[in-house]
């Protein structure tokens, strides 16, 4: 049977018909055609379609209507969400497919019955606030159907009852709970596998995919396409979930767990309990190794840190000896023997960090305000990535706005190994040249000299002046968005404005986000949390400032080696790895100023090695076509007339 999309898509045709307010693309007509044909194929397909191509409706209706079993996987929960509630019952109505739907996220998003009566019982709490939420969480689950904790409105989503209220794949009993046949995680695997189309999210699906844990698996074997949105994520994700890592949190989390185990299945053995609270303060020791800051440690940091040697000795011993307790009484309560299998293999887990990485592989610590993370990670995951891909024949589809640099996608094919696969891009429809200006400034310091996030600020100030607000401020860095921030709100009370400045971190990104939108003249100052995956139409967000080009620091481990090997090879890693990764990124913050057709507005890039430097150039092209310039004048001008 022919399908022919462009009944669908096309002037006249059952989208317009449909839908008010619908737009014809060319763009997403041919964008659905080439995801049809590699379904049909079946093949890999890598697509990048610029903002307002309408990607989402373009991959969904060939899907839907070609049949079979599909997985769409997303970048973040929001969109997963988004996709489930609103566009796909839009899609599957509209065309009249009668498929079923399903959403499945990873078992920490759902209400653990066990854990949450456990919890209740034991009644040890850090607060009166984790009580309430213990309690209220416990109401939620009598009354919910999907026991989904984002629809448990009354708890924050941050709250620390919920570590208390859900599973992990460590702690979790499997069929050997009283409350199996009705938990959340149980139910909702069972309707993805009865589904014909699921919605995951890329963390879950890489969780599964290595450690066979989160009900993907179970899919894999019978979907026809896999299509994964915001892919510029993958490279990333994969050499996290293609790596090994343990947490000092997971020792937190064992000592917590064998203590409530102990309380209530082995009261008279109180030595559990104290060995448990030994372990967990070896766990916090290994942080405190580490010193005060947060960060990246590379091979040599902490080759030289003595103290973090015997921090790691110590907790090998503490493990060893709470699993000798626990293996005593394992018999007595399955919650016994699951923290005695716990505590066997975080001490293999550290063990095992502890040597050396090889070839190919790069140890690492990051560091955390609470806990630590011991990393093995590979610097190559093409080969692993791909391997994937070669199980069956299934079309796997990668879409996102920003995968290639001008339309080369050599280094994203690269990085996934991928180099076999088709690649299309498509231009957004929006007007670029007459919508929007890139400007940036003269006579700013070099990116690395001292005062430069001050220099920024004053730069942007009479924009943002003459935009009266309404602006984003995005920088590379925690501390060069708090140090912005600081310099913004000087410069606004010297000017006698009071307009409204949030701060990321000052309350949830949702939350920012909607009081941004609703509040008049307003200014978010920002950092990766605000660079992608935020939607702000209209004319409440007219200037985003961006402080310098998104390099990742030099002297973060994984990138070091990754730059050492390519180097090693012959290659040049500035220009084959390091530009390629800050175009996609720069291309990202970039997309937050124009949503619509009419939106209108300044990005203000202030880093002078856009214009300064040879690969300068290499990096504006592959931005949106805006009209350029290096006039403040012109800048400050574009907003004259404005409402």
């Amino acid at each position: 049977m022919t399908i022919d999309l462009a009944r669908h898509f096309a002037a006249g045709g059952t989208f317009e018909s449909a839908l008010e307010g619908w737009r014809v693309r060319p763009q997403q007509l041919e964008f659905a055609e080439a995801v049809l044909a590699a379904i049909e194929t079946p093949g890999v397909l890598i697509a990048e379609a610029g903002t307002g191509t309408g990607k989402t409706f373009a991959y969904l209706a060939p899907a839907l209507i070609a049949g079979g079993r599909v997985i769409v996987s997303t970048g973040t929960k929001t969109l997963q969400d988004q996709l489930f509630h609103r566009d796909l019952p839009l899609v599957r109505d509209t065309l009249g497919v009668p498929a079923k739907l399903a959403l499945l996220k990873g078992r920490a998003n759902y209400v653990c019955l066990h854990h949450v009566e456990e919890s209740a019982a034991e009644g040890t709490f850090a607060s009166r606030e984790e009580a309430r939420d213990i309690h209220a969480i416990a109401r939620f689950a009598g009354r919910t159907s999907s026991g989904d904790k984002a629809e448990c409105l009354e708890v924050p989503e941050l709250s620390g009852a919920w570590s208390r209220a859900t599973s992990t794949r460590e702690n979790c009993l499997g069929s050997k709970c009283r409350h199996y046949e009705d938990c959340f995680v149980m139910k909702a695997r069972k309707a993805a596998n009865d589904a014909d189309l699921v919605v995951v999210n890329h963390h879950l699906f890489f969780a599964d995919v290595v450690l066979r844990d989160e009900g993907v698996t179970d899919l894999l074997p019978s979907a026809n396409t896999i299509i994964f949105d915001e892919a510029h994520h993958l490279p990333d994700l994969a050499r996290i979930f293609f790596g090994q890592s343990v947490s000092t949190a997971q020792v937190v989390e064992l000592a917590r767990d064998a203590r409530a185990a102990q309380i209530l299945h082995a009261r008279e053995s109180p030595a559990i309990g104290e060995a448990a609270l030994a372990a967990d303060r070896a766990a916090r020791d290994v942080r405190i190794a580490l010193g005060t800051g947060s960060g990246r440690f590379g091979a040599a940091q902490f080759a030289a840190n003595a103290d973090l040697a015997k921090a790691l000795d110590a907790l090998d011993g503490r493990l060893d000896a709470l699993g000798g307790l626990l293996a005593a009484h394992a018999e007595r309560a399955d919650e016994l023997r699951n923290a005695h299998a716990r505590a066997v293999q975080l001490r293999e887990a550290i063990s095992g960090w502890r040597t050396e990485a090889g070839e190919g592989a790069v140890r690492w610590v990051e560091a955390y305000a609470q806990s630590a993370v011991l990393n093995r990670t590979p610097l190559d995951v093409g080969p692993i990535f791909a391997q994937q891909l070669s199980g069956g024949k299934r079309a796997w589809i990668f879409t996102s706005a920003t995968l290639s640099v001008a339309g080369d996608f050599r280094h994203y094919q690269t990085e996934l190994g991928l180099a076999e696969a088709q690649t299309r891009h498509w231009e957004s429809p929006y007007d670029f040249a007459n919508q929007a200006l890139l400007y940036v400034p003269e006579g700013l310091p070099e990116p690395n000299s001292a005062g430069y996030t001050e220099a920024v600020i004053d730069a942007a100030f009479p924009v943002i002046e003459s935009a009266r607000g309404r602006a984003f401020l995005l920088f590379t860095s925690l501390r060069a968005m708090e140090t912005g921030h600081a310099r913004l709100k000087e410069k606004l009370a010297a000017a006698g404005r009071d307009w409204p400045v949030f701060l990321q971190g000052s309350a949830g990104k949702n939350e920012l986000l909607e009081r941004f939108r609703d509040t008049p003249a307003a200014i978010l100052v920002g950092s990766q949390s605000f660079w992608e995956g935020v939607d702000v139409k209209g004319d409440a967000l007219s200037l985003v400032v961006i402080d310098k080009l998104p390099f990742n620091p030099p002297d973060d481990p994984v990138l070091a080696a990754r730059i050492e090997q390519i180097n090693r090879a012959g290659g040049n890693a500035f220009m084959e790895y390091q530009v390629p990764r800050a175009v996609i990124a720069l291309k990202q913050g970039a997309g937050r100023l124009i949503r619509d057709e009419t939106d209108r507005g300044v990005l203000m890039i202030c880093d002078p090695r856009l214009v300064s430097k040879p690969y300068g150039k290499r990096i504006w092209r592959a931005l949106p076509p805006f009209r350029r310039t290096r006039s403040l004048a012109e800048a400050v001008d574009f907003f004259a007339g404005a409402a």
